[in-house]
C-alpha cells in the first residue's frame, strides 16, 4: 500500500500492474483511542447515574453532540437493517408515494478528530451537569493536542 501527496500516488500506480483494482482515498486523521476510551468511562458514569443504559445514554450523546443526516425511504421499506442510530422526523407524499424522513445519526467510530472533540466536549458537559469528576481543562486539552492531525 502506498501513501502519499497525489504526484506519488499517480506515479505509484504508474508503475503498478496494469490488470489489478485499485482503491483510492482520502487519508484522514484518526482519532485517539484514549479519546474513545474517555467518551465511553463518561457515557458508562452518566449511564449509571441516569439509570439508563449506555447505549441510550450514547445514542442521546449522538443526538446532541454527534453529525447526522437527513434521509427520505419510501415508508414501506424497513430501515433497521440498513441504519443502526436513527429517529423518524416525519412523513411525506410525493407523487403518489409515501416517504417517512430519518434523521440518521454517524456512530463514533467514523468521526474524525474535529468531530470526536466536538462530541467529547458535549459528553463532559452533560457529566459535569450530573456533579460526575472529569478531566480538568488542562487535562482535557492536553488529551485534545493527541488529536490534532
Amino acid at each position: 500500500m502506498y501513501q502519499g501527496k497525489v504526484n506519488g500516488c499517480i506515479t505509484w500506480l504508474l508503475s503498478q500492474d496494469r490488470e489489478k483494482l485499485f482503491e483510492v482515498k482520502e487519508h484522514k486523521e484518526k482519532r485517539s483511542l484514549n479519546a474513545n476510551a474517555y467518551a465511553w468511562k463518561l457515557i458508562t458514569e452518566i449511564a449509571n447515574a441516569t439509570r439508563l443504559s449506555k447505549e441510550e445514554v450514547y445514542l442521546d450523546m449522538l443526538k446532541h453532540y454527534g453529525q447526522s443526516e437527513i434521509v427520505s425511504v419510501l415508508s414501506n421499506i424497513d430501515v433497521s437493517g440498513y441504519f443502526k442510530y436513527y429517529e423518524a422526523i416525519g412523513t411525506a407524499k410525493l407523487q403518489g408515494k409515501d416517504f417517512t424522513h430519518y434523521k440518521i445519526y454517524k456512530g463514533s467510530s467514523e468521526y474524525n478528530t474535529y468531530e470526536m472533540s466536538v462530541l467529547i466536549d458535549g459528553i463532559v458537559h452533560e457529566a459535569e451537569q450530573l456533579d460526575i469528576q472529569t478531566l480538568t481543562p488542562a487535562e482535557l486539552s492536553r488529551l485534545k493536542e493527541l488529536w490534532k492531525p
